[in-house]
């Protein structure tokens, strides 16, 4: 198996009130979305899946020939990201790292993904934002600046690297780092930007809940 995707499902969902990736979307648990995604990929040879520990009965209900091992994740997404390497078959060449939470991706993006990272060691998923960008201080909430929007990207997932750099960057990382790109990043690779959707959101909120509902429902 060369081609393996590690699926980030250990999230509590605090904002929804329950474990999100098990919520239904048109009467589908969004995990099975996201895994269906991955399956449906001709270039993808294993699937592997973290889920939190008290989860892991759900996790296994979901159904994909792909699936090569269900694995429990750690106290911080990058302990997940960790279990799930460690489960890693041997020979596994490209590795493709995604929320869980990210049901909307399409084969295309993650295509893409796999080719940059082929050719660069490091690709991830990102959008141009449409928002303009400032920081604020927190005491005083008064704007202390302007980022230049033409900059500045919204990275996504996947994100995906050959297998020798993502397991590097993970043994060295000593930080907590918020995407896989960061720990990257920390080897001084280049990280290469592969175009996006902005259907791939991130369900966080009720409302992102509804729109993936309506994307999905419309493919």
């Amino acid at each position: 198996m060369k081609t393996i995707a590690i699926i980030v499902a250990g999230g509590r969902g605090k904002r929804l009130g329950r474990p999100k990736q098990f919520l239904k979307i048109n009467g589908k648990p969004m995990l099975a979305w996201t895994v269906n995604a991955f399956q449906q990929v001709k270039s993808i040879d294993g699937i592997i899946i973290v889920a939190a520990a008290d989860q892991l009965a759900l996790a296994k209900k979901i159904r994909a020939s792909k699936v090569i091992a269900i694995v429990a994740g750690g106290a911080r997404r990058q302990d997940s990201v960790r279990h799930g390497l460690a489960a890693l078959p041997k020979g596994a060449q490209i590795v493709l790292i995604h929320d869980g939470a990210r049901p909307a991706v399409t084969s295309i993006v993650i295509n893409k993904s796999i080719k940059a990272a082929r050719e660069y060691g490091a690709a991830i998923a990102a959008v141009p934002v449409k928002d303009t960008l400032k920081i604020v201080d927190r005491r005083s909430s008064v704007v202390s600046e302007t980022f230049d929007r033409d900059t500045i990207w919204a990275a996504q997932t996947p994100q995906t690297f050959t297998a020798p750099v993502i397991k590097k960057a993970y043994e060295r990382l000593e930080h907590d780092v918020t995407d896989d790109a960061m720990a990257v990043e920390q080897l001084g690779i280049p990280v290469r930007i592969v175009m996006g959707s902005y259907e791939n959101i991130k369900v966080t909120t009720p409302e992102d809940l509804a729109v993936v509902g309506i994307i999905l429902k419309g493919r």
